[in-house]
């Protein structure tokens, strides 16, 4: 992972299995969301273990996921997946996503997403320690409010 450089930036390979292939013989769309999944929790893993904020009922919740697919990628394709954090406001976070095949942009994608306190289901502000690793986000980028 040299080389990385954008705020909590986080890069995995995934090789396309057979069980990723729909009819077509290309990756099926609902692949990129596992693959985003397996992203963000090894990001989490990465720069913010989440296991204290679950001890106090507490944790991340996706609100939005949109994904542009560029590119078809077929079985025995290995994807490499970038995420990294693309903004932030007081209680929300951006991350954007890159997926690509032989150094070619296969499928981007943006999620959204809050942290909440899971036994009231209510939006609570980004924890301190992420916010502060996010911090260094590109200012045009940054969501304000929030």
């Amino acid at each position: 992972m040299a080389g990385l450089s954008r705020p909590l930036e986080t890069e995995l390979t995934f090789p396309v299995r057979t069980y990723d292939i729909d009819f077509a013989g290309i990756v099926s769309n609902i692949v990129y969301v596992r693959w985003l999944e397996d992203l963000r929790v090894r990001m989490l893993e990465r720069f913010y273990p989440i296991e204290p904020l679950l001890a106090r009922g507490e944790g991340p919740l996706l609100a939005r996921t949109e994904i542009e697919y560029l590119r078809p990628v077929r079985f025995g394709s290995t994807v490499r997946g970038i995420m990294w954090a693309a903004g932030h406001g007081r209680a929300v976070f951006d991350l954007q996503a890159d997926f690509e095949v032989a150094g070619e942009t296969v499928a981007r994608a943006r999620q959204r997403g809050v942290f909440v306190h899971y036994g009231r289901m209510q939006v609570m502000p980004l924890p301190k320690e992420l916010r502060s690793q996010m911090e260094s986000a590109p200012a045009s980028s940054r969501q304000q409010g929030g």
